[in-house]
This record gives C-alpha cells, sequence and structure tokens, in this order.
C-alpha cells in the first residue's frame, strides 16, 4: 500500500490562490484544495508576503481577500519590470558594443602595424638594458656620492659628539670617585687609542 504523496509549497500557493478567487477559506480551503488545516496559515501568510493576497483586521477577526484582477495586474507590472530591465541591458550591451568597435579601430592587423610593434619591443628591450647598464655605475653617479659624503660627514659628528660624551664621563668619575684614568678605561673597556676622529 503506497503513501499519498504530499503537496509542495508552490502547489499548495496555487491552490490556495484559487481558492481565495472562489470561496470561503477557512471551512472549504483543507477540503477541497487538499492543503492540511495546519499548514493553511503559513501559506496564506506567504500569499500576502507576496501582495498575491490581500488582508486586513477588523475587530477580532483578520479578512483575507483576492481579486483575480490584481494578480493580472501584478503579473503585468512584473512583465513591465523585466521588459524594461531587458531593453536597459540591451542598450549597455550596445554601448559596450560600441565602445569595444572604437578600442579596435587603428589596431587592425597590417604589416605595418606589425612593424611599429616589433620596434617598440626592441626599443622596450633596449631600454631594459641600459637602465641595467646605468645601475651598475649608480655608485658612481654624482648625486650619489654626495648624499654619502654628507651622511659620512654626519655620522662623524655623531661619532666625535659620542667621544666627548665618554670624556666628560669619565672626567667626571676621576673627580667623584678619584679613579686612575687606565683603571677607568680597563673598567669600561676604553681603547687605549680612543679619541676624537678627524
Amino acid at each position: 500500500m503506497s503513501k499519498k504523496k504530499g503537496l509542495s509549497l508552490e502547489e499548495k500557493r496555487s491552490r490556495m490562490t484559487d481558492f481565495f478567487y472562489e470561496k470561503d477559506l477557512e471551512k472549504l480551503c483543507p477540503k477541497e484544495k487538499g492543503i492540511t488545516p495546519m499548514s493553511v496559515k503559513e501559506v496564506v501568510n506567504s500569499l500576502v508576503d507576496d501582495g498575491i493576497v490581500d488582508s486586513d483586521k477588523i475587530g477580532t477577526s483578520i479578512y483575507f481577500w483576492a481579486f483575480p484582477s490584481k494578480a493580472s495586474q501584478n503579473r503585468k507590472r512584473k512583465i513591465d519590470d523585466l521588459e524594461a530591465k531587458l531593453l536597459e541591458m540591451e542598450k549597455r550591451q550596445q554601448a559596450v558594443s560600441e565602445a569595444l568597435s572604437n578600442a579596435k579601430k587603428g589596431k587592425e592587423k597590417s604589416d605595418e602595424r606589425e612593424e611599429v610593434l616589433d620596434e617598440l619591443n626592441k626599443q622596450q628591450t633596449e631600454r631594459a638594458r641600459i637602465c641595467s647598464e646605468v645601475e651598475k655605475y649608480k655608485e658612481c653617479d654624482p648625486e650619489v656620492l654626495e648624499a654619502i659624503k654628507e651622511q659620512t660627514s654626519q655620522a662623524k659628528e655623531a661619532a666625535n659628539r659620542w667621544t666627548d660624551n665618554i670624556f666628560a664621563t669619565k672626567s667626571w668619575i676621576k673627580s667623584k670617585f678619584a679613579f686612575e684614568e687606565s683603571v677607568i678605561d680597563k673598567q669600561f673597556g676604553v681603547p687605549s687609542d680612543f679619541d676624537y676622529i678627524e
């Protein structure tokens, strides 16, 4: 014995819509359209949400109604919207096709174009080779040499400033703790030839 197959939501919606056009909802829908009483509310709510069925609360009751003409109007509106979108897409396609056609103008294959492209490739290769060659001699660039000279001068000034600080610290330690300079140098690892950079 095979079990009876249930209706899909779409089938229920279709039958429910037909029912609104024909008869009283609460009493006859489960019997005449084969929709179980427990799913009537869910299906009706989905139809109301989609604007196929109208509803209004009057007192404690909620009334539902649907007119075939409204469904027809909704379908017509959707068709109009889709046709407008289609027209817009066709215009955009036309504009893109024209832009593509314009972009191709002057780029048709020809012997002259091929020669120009070959020459361009040769020139780009030559430029890359020359840039690579120039990079090898970058350290001889007067601007680079001037920057190195400036950095060297700054480093020398900084080194002499630190040397001055070390001499001042050694002098303070000698006067404060009465240590000899050789002891201070040995204790702090200061080399014997430590002096300013000329």
